[in-house]
């Protein structure tokens, strides 16, 4: 149901930021957004993401019905079959050989019912989160260290603080409107410092006074360094250590045996001296210092330790929760933090109690709950391997991707094919995933959910449906309740609104009430009109009050109130790189992508900037593979391959690559870099090590290569390198392939061609085809092919064919054929040099999409920089208003200045 001109203000379902959005449902599949400025998160900015969510409410990609083996049925039909599937299962083979495997895209309320639902009355602890993959790491290091869970500090510390490092955090990509605030706090406080610690040269370095360029996996040498350099140099709290922390000798013992001066960190990390130095120096000075850290930290198979190792050196300065002063786990995911706090972790119970004796007792007493687990479930990358094994015979998968967001993803899917019972809650119809699933239910998707999140500095803040839900979708919790009371749980499932949810998880936390931190029990009589009305907060609250910053006062959440130091050391590579896999391979997000680009794919100016899968290659690698910036690249590590272009910067290192987590099947064919990543993971937290697998890499040379437009979708074909772009009014079809060692007819290209045309064309209706005009152009010796079909209505589709690296093909000016389909009429002259691929009138390719919040390409920022002088990227940004939307894009306008 279309709310009209009436805003609706809700939360942005991208990165932990938490930025809220007014929203105004202008069509079915279509609302306004801009950005909420009361939102104490991004004050009414928002990034290139958040701008367009707008875009993505098509009803095109959704999951509207459920099914079951592929048959249609009702949500009551695949409920009852699910819940009855699961009774025999557990019947046969006991609660842990069933599985949850949910999302930080879930709201709170739907995390909690399925927690309360598989610990409590299933009884087992077999249900994990992918946040497993982002921020498990920071919840050991939290909870090791403080007693709990909790990030101490607000993004305000960030604008306050007078050094600000970021440590494996590339946020001007991945967190851009907080990247933005810190920008606009150096531009006021000439004084404040940044330092960039990551083996790449990040858009972040923008604004950094220093980067420290370390060797992958170093990190805790790095910060043991820091902690012995601060004690030998007198600069640690000596009373804050005696009167506040526990463990202080140790862990310096373990610092001074890695790291006992600068030289020896420096040499190990890969640094320059005197960069460590000034780093070490600038730290021990620097009273007000905030350390952001995120997945660069997490994402190892040590990457608990390096958390704690951060933590400990602003435990001995004294700075944690103080104004500008404190460690600052930046989370990945629009509610990672708000699936902690109900326990959607596999080693967590709700309300961040834990499988003691009597947190158990206390949470089942609580819930009634008939079958209370009393230990651990399995981690996610265990949960799939027991899977594999057929220890767990049913999983039941909400809201995420695994089969591309997971490690070897291989394994993930000789899992699920092997799985008893494979059911998937999804807004989605065609992921990785949900072609395996044995039962498919449509959940609600962005736009249609109502609850709650909480961000990355513990602010609550309410997601507001825009409309109805599509087809027959509903809400995870209310999915889950209906399942629960199939399997005969209806008395402690009796919810009918989110708030209900929301109540009963806010008045478990009364037990935390002088022990911990997370306390929102005054939020637990909230009417149903209070809990929609409630503002953005930041917990523990008390009497509607919101805490802005933790453990100022020295008494933190440990037994015995102490902090704790960690003592810890670097173990080095799990994987370490070999002859035969001599590069070291790492990944992570680009500016305008989420996750497996299920939402942001559908937003066509999302897929400007970054348009097909790559790998970032040092010049140096390159040439000693002997690859240019016109080749295709296979990447290959011991647990799988992908084909990829390369993208040719000195802004990695030499003898590391890079590449994006984002493409999948539906998007691009052999690019699921999951299929490399290594397995290993943290030994405590369970996350898996994504920054660094052991790979190799060699160009790889198709027999031909082509693209085509189309105004209508097709399915990827099934040649060897495929991937699909959507742009405003037509799709596009990037393609490379090798003929077939014996061509049955004897001519390769034109099998090639037939093959090509008739998928195109075959996936066109009758209808079409039957008004289709063809235009052809044919050089045989030049091996060079091109059609174009047109209809009344202009260009319905267009192919280009040639052999690999065929200057037609790479000289072919995409953008000025793609804006010829959203032209009614295709005038003599255009229609004449369509087959060329240039346009007649001599109008400039604007090149690649640097901003994509106003589309500027790249050509037309250089032209206007050589025809105006401009000097610098706020001169760019007043002729052309590229970046000055969410700056994602100014470290690249810089560049080209």
């Amino acid at each position: 149901m279309v709310q009209g001109n009436q805003q609706i203000l809700t939360t942005c379902p991208y990165c932990g930021v938490g930025c809220g959005i007014a929203a105004n449902q202008e069509t079915e599949n279509f609302a306004t957004v801009k950005g909420d400025p009361d939102h104490p998160a991004n004050f009414g900015k928002l990034c290139s993401k958040g701008s367009t969510v707008g875009q993505t409410l098509s009803k095109e990609t959704r999951l509207l019905h459920p099914s079951i083996n592929g048959l249609r049925a009702t949500m009551d039909q695949a409920i009852h079959y699910v819940a009855d599937q699961f009774k025999q299962i557990i019947q046969q083979h006991g609660p842990d050989a069933v599985a949850f495997y949910v999302s930080g895209q879930l709201l709170t309320e739907d995390y909690y019912v399925a927690n309360k639902l598989m610990k409590g009355f299933i009884g087992s602890g077999n249900i994990d989160t992918n946040s497993r993959l982002c921020m498990s790491s920071a919840v050991v290091a939290y909870k090791r260290a403080f007693g709990e869970d909790a990030v101490p500090g607000s993004y305000n510390d960030l604008e306050m603080a007078d050094l600000l490092i970021l440590a494996g955090s590339n946020a001007a990509w991945c967190h851009p409107i907080l990247f933005q605030r810190i920008k606009a706090a150096k531009i006021k406080n000439p004084n404040m410092k940044v330092v960039v610690i990551d083996p790449r040269e990040t858009a972040s370095c923008e604004i950094a006074d220093l980067h420290l360029a370390l060797k992958p996996g170093t990190d805790i040498t790095l910060f043991n360094g820091l902690l012995a350099y601060l004690h030998q140099n007198q600069l640690t709290d000596s009373h804050y250590i005696d009167q506040y922390c526990d463990g202080f000798n140790q862990a310096l013992k373990h610092a001074l045996a890695d790291s006992p001066n600068i030289e020896t960190v420096a040499s190990h990390c890969g640094i320059a001296p005197e960069k460590v130095t000034d780093f070490f120096h600038w730290f021990g000075a620097t009273e007000k210092t905030v350390t952001c850290f995120s997945q660069g930290i997490n994402q190892s198979h040590q990457g608990s330790d390096k958390g704690n190792a951060i933590i400990n050196c602003h435990l001995a300065t004294g700075r944690v929760g103080k104004p500008g002063a404190t460690p600052f786990s930046l989370t990945g995911q629009p509610n990672a933090m708000g699936g902690r706090e109900v326990g959607g972790l596999a080693n967590q119970l709700a309300a961040h109690m834990e499988f003691h004796e009597q947190d158990i007792a206390t949470v089942e007493d609580f819930w009634q709950a008939p079958n209370m687990t009393k230990g651990p479930g399995l981690k996610a990358v265990d949960l799939f391997q027991a899977i594999e094994q057929g220890k767990v015979k049913a999983v039941w998968i909400m809201g995420t991707n695994p089969i591309v967001s997971l490690p070897n993803t291989n394994q993930v899917a000789r899992a699920l094919k092997k799985a008893q019972l494979v059911v998937a809650s999804d807004c989605v119809a065609d992921t990785d995933t949900n072609s395996l699933a044995h039962v498919l239910l449509p959940a609600t998707g962005w736009g249609e959910k109502n609850g709650t999140v909480t961000n990355s500095e513990r602010r609550i803040s309410r997601q507001h449906n825009l409309h109805k839900p599509s087809g027959e979708a509903l809400s995870d919790w209310r999915i889950l309740t209906q399942f629960a009371h199939e399997m005969g749980w209806s008395d402690q499932f009796n919810y009918e609104h989110p708030g209900d949810v929301f109540r009963e998880h806010a008045a478990l936390t009364q037990f935390n009430k002088g022990h911990k931190q997370f306390n929102i029990a005054s939020l637990a009589h909230l009417s149903d009109d209070e809990y929609d009305r409630l503002p953005p907060t930041q917990w523990p609250i008390e009497n509607n009050q919101g805490t802005e910053r933790l453990f100022a006062d020295g008494i933190f959440s440990t037994p015995n109130r102490k902090a704790q130091f960690i003592a810890v050391r670097d173990q080095g590579i799990a994987n370490p790189t070999s002859q035969q896999w001599p590069l070291a391979l790492n990944t992570g997000r680009v500016r305008d992508q989420w996750h497996t680009m299920t939402r942001t794919a559908l937003a066509p100016p999302l897929n400007a900037h970054k348009p097909e899968p790559y790998v970032e290659i040092n010049p140096e690698t390159a040439a000693a593979y002997g690859i240019t910036k016109d080749d295709y690249v296979a990447i290959s590590s011991q647990w799988g391959e992908v084909t990829l272009k390369p993208d040719i910067t000195s802004s990695i290192q030499p003898g590391q690559l890079f590449v994006p987590i984002h493409w999948n099947k539906q998007w691009a064919q052999s690019a699921n870099i999951g299929l490399l990543v290594n397995p290993v993971t943290d030994p405590i937290s369970g996350q898996p090590e994504s920054k660094h697998t052991p790979c190799n890499i060699q160009p790889w040379q198709p027999d031909w290569c082509g693209f085509l437009l189309s105004r209508y979708e097709l399915p990827l074909p099934q040649c060897h390198y495929a991937s699909k772009i959507l742009g405003q009014s037509f799709y596009r079809y990037e393609l490379a392939g090798q003929f077939e060692p014996h061509n049955e007819h004897g001519k390769p290209w034109a099998t090639l061609q037939q093959s090509l045309t008739q998928w195109g064309l075959s996936n066109l209706s009758d209808e079409q085809g039957a008004k289709l005009q063809l235009q052809t152009y044919q050089d045989p010796a030049r091996n060079s092919y091109r059609y174009a079909w047109v209809d009344n209505q202009g260009i319905v589709a267009c192919l280009y064919l040639g052999s690999n690296k065929a200057k037609s093909i790479l000289e072919a000016d995409r953008a000025w054929i793609a804006s010829l389909f959203q032209q009614q009429e295709i005038g003599p002259l255009d229609r004449k040099a369509l087959l060329s691929g240039r346009s007649p009138a001599g109008v400039e390719d604007c090149g690649r999409i640097v901003c994509a919040c106003f589309g500027v390409g790249e050509k037309t920022i250089i032209n206007a920089i050589k025809e105006h002088k401009l000097t610098d990227a706020a001169q760019v940004g007043k002729l052309l208003k590229a970046g000055t939307n969410c700056g994602s894009c100014v470290s690249e306008i810089k560049a080209l200045i």
